[in-house]
C-alpha cells in the first residue's frame, strides 16, 4: 500500500495486542535502516517528523527521501505500510502545512494548555485533517524531558486522567491519544527502578474500548549503546530508559503506538564514535554513517521483533 493513515493499521494492532514502532527521523541513514529493519520483518512502520526535523533537513527533503524509501521497498517486493507522521505539532499552522504537504497523520500537542484549549486546539485540527483524510493524534496529560522543542521539568509531569481522557475524545474526535503513564522524553527517564502506571492505562483502555493509546518517551536506552559512547569519549552517566518488557506489557492493553527517538540517536552516536576512535584515518562519510545506519537497522529489527510484536504483520 505505501503511505497510508494508521487508521487500519491501529485496528489491527489493537485486536492483534501489539504495537506500531513511531521512529524519528532527521536524514536519509535514519530513514534508510528503519525502511530495511521493516522490509526485512515485514512489518508496518510510522516514520515521524519533528518540529527541530523540518527545521534540520528540510519538510521537503524528509517528504522525498520517505518516498524514495517507499519505492525502494517496492523494487525490493515488499509493499510495506508506512504512515508519515508530524510529531509534536504545537500550532494549528505548523499541523495545517504538514496535511497540506502530504502527511498522513498529524499529532497536535496541546498538552501545556488548560484542558478547555488543549480541546479548543485539537478540535480545530481535527476539522481540518479529518476532511482532508489525516487522522489527529492528541496529548492529554504531561511527560517530563527534553526533546526537541518540548521540555517539562520533572516535577511539572502530570498523569493522564482516565476520566479526562474519556471526556476529551469525546469532545475532540481525534483518532488516537498520547497518555502519560511514567515514560518520559530524552536518555534519562528514571533515577529510580523504572515504572508505568499500568493501572492508570488498563483503566483508559477499559473506558474506551477499542480505541488507540499512545506511548511517547518510551526508548529503552539499551545499556550497551551508552557504555559503547562513553567508552569512546561520551559523557552520557546514569542514562536510563523504559524497560522493554514494560512496553510489550502496554501493548497488551490498547498501546497501538510506541514512539522511539532516542535509542536510534544512541545507536548512531555510539558506532560513529567506535569508528573515529578506532580507525582515525576515516574521513569518508559513507564509512561512519554507513556504519550508522546497520546499526539503526538492527536495533529496529529488534524493536520490531522482540518488543513491539509488529513482525509480518503485513
Amino acid at each position: 500500500m505505501g503511505l497510508t493513515t494508521s487508521k487500519e493499521m491501529f485496528k489491527k494492532a489493537y485486536e492483534g495486542g501489539y504495537a506500531v514502532g513511531a521512529f524519528n527521523v532527521n536524514n536519509m541513514e535514519i530513514i534508510q535502516g528503519i525502511m530495511d529493519a521493516a522490509v526485512e520483518a515485514n512489518s508496518p512502520v510510522i516514520l515521524q517528523v519533528s518540529s527541530g526535523a523540518r527545521k534540520y533537513a528540510n519538510a521537503i527533503y524528509l517528504r522525498k527521501l520517505v518516498e524514495a524509501a517507499i519505492e525502494d521497498a517496492k523494487a525490493k517486493g515488499k509493499d510495506i505500510d508506512v504512515v508519515l507522521h508530524l510529531d509534536h505539532g504545537d500550532t494549528f499552522e505548523l499541523c495545517k502545512d504538514c496535511i497540506d504537504s502530504g502527511f498522513t497523520s498529524v499529532m497536535i500537542d496541546g498538552s501545556k494548555y488548560s484542558f478547555e484549549e488543549n480541546v479548543e486546539l485539537t478540535k480545530k485540527v481535527v476539522e481540518y485533517a479529518h476532511p482532508r483524510g489525516v487522522v489527529v493524534e492528541a496529548e492529554l496529560g504531561k511527560l517530563a524531558g527534553i526533546e526537541d522543542d518540548v521540555n517539562v521539568k520533572e516535577e511539572d509531569a502530570k498523569f493522564t486522567s482516565p476520566d479526562e481522557a474519556v471526556k476529551f475524545v469525546e469532545l475532540t474526535g481525534c483518532d488516537s491519544l498520547a497518555i502519560a503513564i511514567g515514560t518520559s522524553h530524552g536518555a534519562y527517564k528514571f533515577k529510580g527502578e523504572p515504572k508505568l502506571r499500568i493501572d492508570i492505562l488498563k483503566e483508559i483502555t477499559d473506558r474506551l474500548p477499542g480505541y488507540p493509546l499512545v506511548l511517547h518517551g518510551a526508548s529503552s536506552v539499551p545499556q550497551e549503546f551508552v557504555e559503547m559512547c562513553n567508552k569512546y569519549g561520551g559523557n552520557i552517566p546514569g542514562a536510563k530508559g523504559v524497560p522493554e518488557e514494560l512496553l510489550r506489557e502496554a501493548a497488551k492493553y490498547g498501546v497501538c503506538k510506541i514512539n522511539i527517538d532516542s535509542d536510534i540517536r544512541l545507536a548512531m552516536t555510539a558506532n560513529i564514535r567506535e569508528c573515529f576512535t578506532e580507525s582515525p584515518e576515516v574521513f569518508d562519510p559513507r564509512t561512519y554513517l554507513g556504519k550508522a545506519r546497520t546499526a539503526v537497522k538492527d536495533m529496529v529489527k529488534h524493536k520490531i521483533v522482540n518488543v513491539l510484536g509488529s513482525e509480518n504483520k503485513m
